[in-house]
């Protein structure tokens, strides 16, 4: 008897004014195409602020580097050594996108790579940056 008022002899049901499920779905399908129209849009936006990351950390490396240079009059291939620390990365349960090493180094040049640990667009590719002694930084392997 639940939404009926009594009227005398007569039972009379009360209605609300309301969306039907249907037309809830219909707004709802709408919006979800909205948003896969946009997403792979902002998917390439975000491999650039992720780089910016591998840049930073990067000159960081460079600026340590040549520090060292100018103490020892030679690079290093230890990061620990030039006072570089590597923040924990998202596969170890930390913030950092990318992982630093250097390839080579020797007495006149050096060589260092931030690889991302996550493929941030599902392509199978890791991003890739270097910078050498001459402060060349590039991307070797595009997100």
């Amino acid at each position: 008897m639940k939404g009926l008022i009594k009227f005398g002899a007569k039972f009379k049901k009360l209605t609300v004014a309301a969306y039907s499920m249907t037309e809830i779905l219909i707004v709802l399908c709408i919006i979800g195409i909205i948003l896969l129209m946009v997403l792979p849009n902002q998917t390439s936006v975000i491999g650039q602020a992720k780089a910016i990351e591998a840049q930073a950390m990067l000159n960081q490396v460079y600026g340590l580097e040549k520090s060292h240079f100018y103490r020892f009059s030679k690079y290093s291939s230890d990061l620990p050594e030039i006072g570089f620390e590597q923040a924990p990365t998202v596969d170890e349960g930390g913030q950092a996108v990318y992982k630093i090493e250097i390839i080579e180094a020797s007495e006149n040049s050096f060589l260092a790579r931030a690889t991302s640990v996550s493929d941030l667009d599902s392509d199978g590719a890791f991003n890739t940056w270097e910078i050498d002694d001459k402060k060349m930084l590039k991307e070797v392997t595009k997100e």
